[in-house]
């Protein structure tokens, strides 16, 4: 199957600040990344307590706005309440579905800070909720109302991060509209700090062997249930010191990693087990769209052709605004 990419963004004119996918090199805001990164913990398990499990830990992700990052609504017995991030004017906010809201400014604040700010607004909201402190998916973790470490906010690179994500967020949902079968939303997982979008076989998986870091192992098998390609975009870390989207396969077919991946930049990380291709290699091409949407097709042709998913039956053009899908 053949996807097309939509129109390239343009910047509104009262929007001049930013590039339509501008520069993000890990370096320059790692501080900022590692404590954005512990703050949408503690919102995330913030959802996490409060909304029924759903398949694949998708009750615990958050969402891309037209301003940030959101909870979406969380069950509070007759009403719901929803926690927003908001990077335009760099607050939080909370609000809950009979009218009140708090909110706090982001900069300043240490993790600790930020902790006890949320537990007090919520408190004030008389919304009780108790949490694990402890972060997931990190070494060397630091329990949330302890840690006065990580308290840096550059908000500039929070803008220029959010408008990635919008920009991902985009192409990924123009991607998912090419698939019948089973996906998952686009959305954001706080763990790993990753924006991503599931496509999923059918078939069951085998057991997944756990051993993520401060993670369960109940959650890791249950997150890989069922065979997978799954696509994403992360600031970097680790062995990909880079902002960088990837894919991958679980599990992972034979001859899978041998496929060779589009555009010319990607590549298969043998440290990762992941097809990657840099974010810079998207954000200076020609055609930013045209250019994730061949890699995110490429790699998911990779997964789907090497374990022999029945492609004919999953699989339909891409969706267009306005057009009825013909069946």
């Amino acid at each position: 199957m053949n996807q097309t990419s939509q129109v390239p963004w343009q910047v509104p004119s009262q929007a001049p600040h930013q590039a339509p996918w501008p520069e993000l090199p890990l370096a320059a805001w790692r501080e900022t990344y590692e404590t954005l990164h512990l703050w949408t913990q503690v919102i995330g398990k913030i959802r996490f307590a409060r909304s029924p499990w759903l398949n694949h830990s998708w009750h615990v992700a958050l969402y891309v706005t037209t301003r940030g990052l959101t909870t979406s609504p969380i069950p509070d017995r007759t009403r719901t309440f929803q926690i927003d991030f908001d990077f335009i004017d760099h607050v939080l906010r909370i609000s809950e579905s009979y009218g009140a809201q708090r909110q706090f400014a982001l900069a300043g604040q240490s993790v600790a800070d930020f902790y006890a700010a949320v537990m007090a607004a919520l408190a004030e909201l008389g919304i009780d909720v108790e949490i694990d402190q402890m972060p997931n998916e990190l070494p060397e973790p630091i329990k949330f109302s302890e840690d006065r470490t990580h308290a840096t906010y550059d908000p500039d690179a929070v803008r220029r991060l959010f408008q990635i994500l919008v920009n991902v967020d985009r192409v990924f949902r123009q991607f998912r509209t090419g698939f019948l079968g089973k996906a998952s939303p686009v959305h954001f997982f706080w763990g790993s700090f990753d924006l991503a979008v599931t496509r999923f076989s059918g078939r069951r998986a085998p057991r997944h062997p756990g051993g993520v870091p401060n993670l369960p192992d109940a959650v890791a098998c249950e997150a890989y249930s069922h065979e997978e390609c799954s696509a994403g975009f992360w600031p970097g870390s680790g062995a990909i010191d880079y902002p960088a989207f990837y894919s991958y396969a679980y599990p992972e077919p034979a001859s899978y990693r041998a496929v060779k991946a589009r555009p010319d930049a990607a590549f298969f990380s043998e440290a990762l087990g992941e097809f990657i291709l840099p974010y810079d290699a998207v954000r200076t091409s020609d055609d930013p769209d045209k250019a994730l949407l061949r890699f995110l097709q490429s790699t998911y042709e990779a997964a789907a052709n090497t374990a022999k998913w029945d492609r004919d039956a999953l699989e339909c053009p891409p969706g267009q605004p306005g057009v009825v899908r013909p069946v």
